[in-house]
């Protein structure tokens, strides 16, 4: 009995409210196994959906300009098939293709992004795929940061002047 006493006493149980958990199925409409939670009362999971909105965008823009410049340069034999240019090519589409999985693992959390592509390699239009993909969730995480900031609003709310936080 003291030996329970003392394991209960090493250990705290944390709590899981407000996850969303979202099953992933295959193509063939299979469950993956897999899954994504988002911590609905999290005040950064809106933020982290812009900061993968703006990470997005830089990594086009970088792209096409590593392109134009890649595409000034003097052509030449490379090592097998492609010429060495190509290879330039494939080397910064492999690179910009996990600069987007790091983008879209921002709001999807860690490996979030491999979890969707279920063993696909990544390719280029992953991030519309994805973001279509998750479309429908997006109204909750709306409702979920309307309903935390009326929350905080009620809650810090001084009820001897009156005035609520704005």
């Amino acid at each position: 009995m003291e030996d329970k006493i003392k394991e209960q006493a090493n250990f705290i149980q944390l709590k899981k409210d407000n996850i969303l958990r979202i099953g992933i199925k295959d193509s063939d409409g299979n469950d993956t196994g897999e899954h994504l939670e988002f911590d609905m009362e999290s005040v950064d999971l809106p933020l982290k959906l812009n900061q993968c909105e703006a990470q997005h965008r830089r990594n086009i823009s970088d792209l096409k300009m590593q392109m134009t410049i890649l595409k000034k340069k003097q052509d030449k034999k490379g090592e097998y098939l492609l010429s060495w240019k190509q290879e330039q090519e494939m080397k910064l589409i492999k690179n910009f293709y996990l600069k987007e999985i790091d983008a879209l693992d921002l709001f999807l959390g860690n490996g979030g992004t491999r979890k969707l592509l279920n063993g696909r390699e990544p390719y280029y239009s992953m991030y519309d795929d994805i973001s279509e993909i998750i479309k429908p969730i997006l109204p909750l995480l709306k409702l979920r940061t309307d309903d935390i900031i009326s929350k905080i609003k009620n809650k810090y709310n001084d009820k001897n002047d009156g005035k609520v936080l704005e």
